[in-house]
Parts: structure tokens; sequence; C-alpha cells
């Protein structure tokens, strides 16, 4: 992932990205194929990503922005707003309604995110305490879901 807009994407690429399978440096390479991104109220916007192909490996890479989220249609501020919104007790269909996306996407994103949210608050919770050594961990909400989302924004 990379920055959002597309001119610092530029400029970390001639500054010397590095490719996350080997880590040497990416060289611009064309463009990924458009991609139709759904925002909040179910507006969309066309989003044309940089692609990258490593000097080292040789591997290609579409460098999304960080906005996006792989294999998935909505930005990340619609998913986002979606798990807070279920950890604070609001139910799919009605989320779905707010948001303008449809029923069946707004519930795998839940059942995913319930599915994983052990794992999800680990993992957020362990970083947040490595890269800010002495905070409190993340006060127990009572659900595992509700959990996960106040270690992701802690």
């Amino acid at each position: 992932m990379v920055s959002g807009d597309p001119g610092r994407v530029e400029i970390e690429l001639v500054c010397g990205l590095a490719c996350p399978a080997c880590g040497e440096g990416l060289a611009r390479w064309g463009w990924a194929r458009v991609r139709t991104v759904r925002g909040a109220g179910g507006a969309s916007r066309q989003v044309r990503p940089r692609r990258a192909r490593c000097r080292g490996c040789g591997r290609t890479h579409v460098l999304l922005g960080d906005d996006l989220l792989l294999r998935r249609r909505d930005e990340v501020a619609v998913i986002g707003s979606a798990l807070v919104a279920h950890a604070a007790g609001e139910g799919h269909r009605p989320i779905a309604g707010r948001l303008g996306v449809p029923v069946a996407t707004v519930r795998g994103w839940l059942r995913r995110f319930r599915l994983r949210a052990t794992v999800i608050a680990a993992f957020f919770t362990t970083w947040a305490l490595a890269l800010v050594p002495g905070s409190d961990p993340p006060v127990s909400t009572g659900s595992e879901a509700g959990d996960a989302v106040e270690a992701v924004w802690m």
C-alpha cells in the first residue's frame, strides 16, 4: 500500500520504494486496470493504480492507495464505519442502508470480521503496545468484534 495521492506515489517510486518480496527497488511499470471504487453514500469513483516492477526479482506489483483494500470494491472509510457501527450494536441491514452498500456485502464484511476478531485484536494491540511503550491496552468492550475495533483504533 502506498499513499492515496498519485503525485506522492510517483515521488516514492523515484526515491526508492522497496519490493515487498525481496526488498530491492521498484521502478514504474505502467498502470493497472481501471477500477470502480464505492465511497460513502454509494458514490462511485474511478481509480487506476500505478504498477511497479522490482529491479531485483522482476515481480510486478499494483500499488494500491492507502484508502483502498486488496480485493475490495469499497473504500477503507466505508468498511471501517460499518465495523464501528456493528461494534456499537447496529445490525447489517441498517448499516447497509446508511452506507448505500448492498446488504449481502455488509453482512459478508461483518461475518469475516467476527471470525477474525480475536486475531485482529491481538495483532493491533501487540503493535500499538510495541510502538507506544507504556501505553495501556484497550479496555474490553464485552464483545470480540468490539474489542477488535477498539484495538484497531487505539
